[in-house]
């Protein structure tokens, strides 16, 4: 009993990767040589495999066991080595993922992956962004970076990083350089808008340094504040003010308004706006318009170019990306 406590306190100071490989070994050690010791009673080595397997996992079916002294001698080792062995591998694989799953809600975790989208600031917009995302395309990963103590959510392709956003360890963790998109949201905790445009203009200035190729959309609270951000080189801006604001000034002129800029702003309720790719067949944007009218769907827009019914004669150029006002499943042929 003494040397058996003497072993497993040893194995505590055992790698993983030792304990793997030797748990491996002895099964199939045990394996080989339950079937040359006893070739009657174990007649394939998958027989071995099975008797090994279940009496070190302590299971014990019965349905075949060693009838002479040498297999008993092997079962024997097994009962004492291989069950504690077996045993400590289950354990440190439980581990593991208990670990694992610590570090994901603490946000104590490095994203390896690549065509992520990065959401920085967690807020009700950013709870309602990624819902819309995920509604959007539920086989995409998303990043949350935030500072909070625990993750805000957890769910299969949702990570959490705890940490400064404007600070390069941070952004690495989550593999900026990787990313498909960042979303900065303004933090709702700082009630003056210039402070709260500050602090999203320091991280999308560290965004910028290393990984200005990643393709950002910053939430400005100030419209004076948009030439700061366009000398840091963002991508795209959200006046949070100025659209609710606009939005509240067409709805009281026009009644019902605002329904048709939800509709077009979420994936859940009706006719969307699409993307779609340009067909080797269309020439012009009436060639488009009108095929694309065939099936259903509604071309708007070229990149943010409205006027796409006064330009019908014009040709499609090579870098175009067309929009349409359609329903899911027409989006779904058309694609």
């Amino acid at each position: 009993m003494y040397l058996l406590k003497l072993l497993f306190r040893k194995t505590i100071h055992i790698s993983n990767y030792f304990l793997f490989i030797s748990s491996i070994l002895l099964v199939i050690f045990t394996s080989v040589i339950i079937v040359l010791a006893e070739p009657e009673t174990f007649p394939t080595i998958f027989d071995g495999f099975w008797w090994v397997m279940t009496t070190v996992t302590t299971v014990g079916y019965g349905d075949f066991y060693p009838v002479t002294v040498f297999g008993r001698i092997i079962g024997l080792f097994l009962y004492i080595f291989g069950i504690g062995l077996i045993g400590i591998v289950i354990g440190k694989i439980i581990d593991a993922f208990a670990v694992y799953r610590k570090k994901r809600q603490e946000g104590d975790i490095v994203y390896n992956g690549k065509g992520h989208y990065i959401i920085i600031g967690w807020s009700q917009k950013a709870k309602f962004a990624i819902k819309e995302m995920l509604t959007t395309d539920n086989t995409i990963d998303i990043i949350i970076i935030d500072q909070l103590e625990t993750a805000p959510i957890l769910d299969t392709n949702v990570f959490y990083i705890k940490g400064n956003a404007s600070e390069k360890a941070t952004l690495e963790k989550a593999n900026i350089n990787e990313a498909k998109s960042v979303l900065i949201f303004a933090n709702d905790n700082i009630s003056n808008g210039q402070l709260a445009d500050g602090q999203t203009l320091l991280i999308a200035s560290t965004i910028e340094s290393i990984a200005p190729n990643v393709h950002t959309i910053a939430e400005i609270m100030q419209e004076t504040h948009l030439k700061n951000f366009r000398y840091m080189n963002v991508d795209e801006f959200i006046l949070s003010d100025e659209t609710i604001s606009s939005l509240f000034v067409r709805s009281a002129f026009r009644k019902g308004v605002s329904n048709i800029f939800s509709q077009l702003l979420r994936r859940s309720k009706g006719d969307d706006l699409y993307y779609v790719p340009v067909k080797s067949e269309w020439t012009t944007y009436g060639d488009a318009f009108n095929d694309l009218l065939q099936h259903g769907a509604t071309l708007v827009a070229d990149k943010n170019k409205l006027n796409i019914n006064r330009m019908l004669d014009k040709k499609i150029p090579d870098d175009a990306e067309l929009y349409v006002i359609c329903d899911k499943e027409t989006h779904q042929k058309l694609l």
